[in-house]
């Protein structure tokens, strides 16, 4: 029933404003019944003291009867609402101008006229009602001297008291008459049209407050029910406040959340290539190196010595070869899971690429290929993991040899490029056509150009390259024309000095 956080706050807010409007009922009436006491024993104060004025209402402590007869038969007819009671010092009551059997108490308690007869409480007063046992109402009162003389002089001795309650029966009787009338009621309906009113412009607020929630919601369960495959657009105010904040973060979180579904669809359709590309090429070793193997098995006895070394040259290339791929798919797997960390040390680039140039020379002279290395003497050192930085211009260069004709030239350049070294591999090869170089460095890609016999690398050289230049916070870049040569260039970071 109150799925929703608007019902839920309307909900809450029917209560609230029950329990307000209750409490605010309440309240008036206490506070209204207090402030009319008040108003009515302020204005009635000395009421007590004026009646008894002029008439001596007891002597020796006996009440005159005709004097008092004469004062309740006038007071009845001023002000019926006023009840009078005469009472001893003790505070037991005489006399009293109510009918017979009308009065229910005996006497009454003369603390709260004591207190009234000082002067120096603050009203209203309550004191015991003599028609009701339980209840206490406002009164006024008077001592009652002995003989003629000040009242309030309290060492004096007193007859009794004359007290008076000023809020009779028929004030009560015209007062209940009074909270049905057509004034009241009008009161009444218009304090609850108020209350009504603002309870409905506090709903409206409050669908104001949650329409930016709902529309929040609305897009994430949209976010949901695509598979996540949609960024939730949000609408944004400018207020600025908790709920744009709030929208603005979940317009990120799934523009983040569509991206990593993505990477994880393409990791997904890669990882399916790969297992494809994998078994492919280690079908084509493992074949040839069984086959080969199987021969020697069957034909050993009319096999040569000659023939029987061949097989077994062409069985431990495919061996190697396998090795190979198995090795660089595990050192690509490593990379790619971020397991290796670039160990970053201090290293001459030049001396590097002279010595991997030293290590190929032997392959490229035997392939007719001018391999050589070109940099200043006086470059600063670069930041770098020495083994991993080996380990790219190995498969730049292995890779540029592969690719370049008898004749050609494989170059190592290296300069200063503010403050980074720049370092560029090219050669004078076949070149790559533009359709395959955005897809060079993609795991077991070949260009469709290159022969067969050229193409017995793994496929993985590249990738492996580009991925350790990436962990040391640059791009490996490539450019080529066909027939040309290409050029591999990447920057690497020079060594920050401490001082």
């Amino acid at each position: 029933m109150f799925r929703t956080l608007y019902s839920r706050l309307a909900a809450a807010l029917v209560i609230l404003f029950a329990a307000v409007a209750v409490i605010y009922i309440l309240l008036t009436m206490v506070t209204t019944n207090l402030y009319q006491q008040e108003v009515t024993q302020k204005l009635n104060r000395d009421l007590a003291g004026h009646i008894a004025s002029g008439r001596l209402l007891m002597r020796d402590g006996k009440i005159d009867q005709e004097a008092l007869k004469e004062l309740f038969d006038t007071l009845m007819v001023i002000n019926p609402s006023i009840e009078i009671y005469m009472l001893d010092p003790t505070g037991k009551i005489l006399a009293f101008s109510a009918p017979p059997g009308r009065v229910r108490r005996d006497r009454v308690s003369l603390e709260p006229a004591r207190r009234f007869l000082k002067n120096d409480s603050n009203l209203p007063i309550l004191g015991d009602d003599p028609r009701h046992p339980d209840r206490r109402k406002v009164f006024s009162v008077v001592a009652l001297p002995a003989s003629e003389g000040t009242p309030e002089v309290e060492s004096r001795r007193i007859d009794g008291y004359l007290y008076i309650i000023l809020a009779g029966e028929e004030y009560d009787s015209v007062a209940g008459r009074l909270r049905g009338s057509y004034i009241l009621q009008q009161s009444a309906e218009v304090a609850v049209a108020s209350v009504l009113f603002a309870f409905l412009a506090a709903l409206l607020i409050f669908h104001l407050l949650t329409r930016r929630l709902a529309r929040l919601t609305e897009a994430v369960e949209t976010l949901r029910r695509e598979d996540f495959s949609e960024v939730a657009h949000l609408p944004r105010g400018n207020a600025g406040d908790e709920v744009d904040r709030l929208a603005e973060a979940v317009d990120e979180m799934s523009s983040r959340i569509v991206l990593q579904m993505e990477r994880l669809k393409e990791t997904d359709a890669l990882r399916r290539e790969l297992v494809a590309n994998v078994s492919h090429d280690l079908r084509t070793p493992l074949a040839a190196l069984r086959g080969f193997i199987d021969t020697l098995l069957m034909k050993h006895d009319s096999l040569s010595d000659e023939q029987q070394r061949e097989y077994l040259e062409i069985a431990a290339r495919h061996s190697d070869r396998l090795a190979t791929l198995i090795a660089e798919l595990f050192e690509l797997s490593r990379l790619e899971s971020n397991e290796t960390k670039p160990l970053l040390e201090a290293c001459s680039m030049g001396e590097l690429a002279q010595d991997i140039v030293q290590k190929f020379n032997l392959a490229a002279a035997e392939k007719g290929v001018t391999l050589r290395t070109n940099s200043a003497e006086d470059l600063p050192y670069a930041s770098v993991d020495i083994g991993l930085m080996e380990r790219v211009l190995e498969n730049l260069i292995e890779n540029a040899i592969r690719y370049t004709p008898a004749g050609g030239e494989v170059e190592i350049a290296i300069v200063r490029d503010g403050d980074e070294l720049r370092i560029r591999v090219s050669d004078t090869g076949d070149g790559i056509h533009e359709d395959d170089l955005p897809h060079i460095f993609d795991r077991f890609y070949r260009a469709a150009q290159h022969e067969p016999k050229k193409s017995q690398g793994s496929g993985l050289g590249l990738a492996i390259a580009r991925k350790i230049v990436e962990l040391h916070g640059a791009s490996l870049e490539a450019t080529s024309k066909v027939g040309l040569g290409t050029t591999f260039t990447f920057h690497a970071p020079l060594l920050r000095s401490n001082s």
